[in-house]
């Protein structure tokens, strides 16, 4: 062989090697939908979610998939609609529809979610990235209805495993009067049984007084009690959480909403190549990642590698894909994550943090699963009625 001829063998070679084989060309149209009621006005000072959490892990996960996507001929568009209240949300839902999108990824209240799947044909895959309400995984399911928020069993059974593993079995319960705090206390409850915590006091907020001046006066008073080993806070929108730690009867670690907390994602969530996640979320948005914007973002991400392995965009083959073994969303927790099959939720570690600081990950060492690990947070199979997949 001549040297020429060489030469030429190796720069075809290498060229193949970096050139990309585009496929056919593929767009893949996603609509995302948010509706986020008014929580009305609260007695703390609390930090407000932003206006767009949601839309801008969408807008991240979208960019991601749109990187790996131009090298294989697929082009990721987004249409989005931030409402203003559930009939402009459903409307705006119906319009995408209309307009042949079959891909949705929605943060909205549960009724919300349930007035489009009744609207939605068998046609259209719907993503949860809001509501944690727990009866969507557990007896009103929807087979085209997977969930990447988690729910608030898997949120409060992350916080009960890490009180029984310190030994704080004790508990002291404060819940708060929306239906999201009763929501929230009411799942705790389920997981205090669950994990062998006793409820030594549970007791609704009622007051309406201004906390910013009464809080060490009101509150030592509250949580009089004999003793126990941590109060435990249900005050979804901060209406009186805020002031609830350092101002309890006897000095015990406040947790729960307020304090030590279950999240989704939270900017302390660093390790495991999270921060250059949250370092991207930052260039985009100009803040920090919340747990909606995680949420979109794993929704959007786990359409894109479904269609990545596909090579199809169509709802029927990328909900076949998510919940089959080739399925994993590498998604900076730690862990590979995965759908449960019987109500399409996202299983994934939950981070327990302060506002400053990440203490700890469930699921825990010691608490067993014959099957994963991460069927512990959260109902497990034989205690939810959703089979969508049988």
């Amino acid at each position: 062989m001549s040297l020429l001829f060489r030469t030429a063998a190796v720069f075809l070679v290498a060229t193949l090697s970096t050139t990309p084989l585009k496929a056919d060309s593929l767009e893949v149209r996603v609509g995302y939908v948010q509706w986020v009621p008014d929580p009305g006005p609260v007695l703390s000072n609390v930090i407000p979610e932003p206006e767009d959490a949601g839309l801008k892990g969408a807008e991240l996960g979208l960019q991601d998939n749109s990187t790996t996507g131009k090298f294989l001929g697929q082009t990721y568009t987004l249409k989005s609609t931030v409402a203003d209240s559930e009939a402009e949300a459903i409307a705006a839902f119906d319009q995408l529809r209309k307009s042949g999108i079959e891909l949705f990824v929605v943060n909205a209240p549960a009724q919300t979610l349930k007035s489009m799947i009744a609207k939605a044909g068998a046609d259209t895959l719907l993503f949860n990235a809001g509501s944690k309400a727990d009866g969507l995984r557990t007896t009103e399911c929807n087979a085209n209805l997977l969930h990447t928020m988690p729910s608030y069993a898997m949120l409060t059974d992350a916080l009960a495993q890490w009180l029984n593993q310190r030994r704080w079995d004790e508990i002291f319960m404060i819940t708060g009067p929306t239906d999201d705090d009763k929501d929230w206390a009411n799942a705790f409850r389920r997981s205090a049984k669950r994990f062998g915590l006793e409820m030594i006091e549970d007791k609704p907020w009622t007051f309406d007084a201004d906390l910013r001046r009464t809080a060490s006066r009101e509150l030592p008073l509250f949580t009089q009690a004999s003793d126990y080993d941590a109060v435990v806070v249900a005050d979804v929108r901060g209406d009186f959480g805020e002031y609830v730690p350092f101002n309890t009867w006897l000095p015990r670690p406040v947790v729960g909403t307020q304090g030590m907390s279950p999240v989704t994602w939270h900017r302390v969530v660093e390790s495991w190549g999270a921060a250059q996640l949250q370092n991207r979320f930052r260039d985009l948005a100009g803040r920090d990642m919340t747990g909606e914007d995680y949420a979109a973002w794993a929704a959007i991400r786990s359409i894109g590698t479904a269609v990545t392995d596909l090579g199809s965009a169509e709802p029927a083959d990328v909900r076949r894909f998510l919940f089959s073994d080739e399925f994993q969303l590498a998604a900076f927790k730690g862990r590979k994550l995965t759908y449960r099959d019987w109500n399409g939720q996202l299983r994934q570690p939950i981070p327990l943090v302060h506002p400053r600081g990440l203490v700890a990950r469930a699921p825990f060492e010691g608490f067993l699963h014959p099957h994963a690990e991460m069927d512990t947070l959260g109902f497990d199979e034989p205690e939810s009625n959703c089979r969508i997949n049988g």
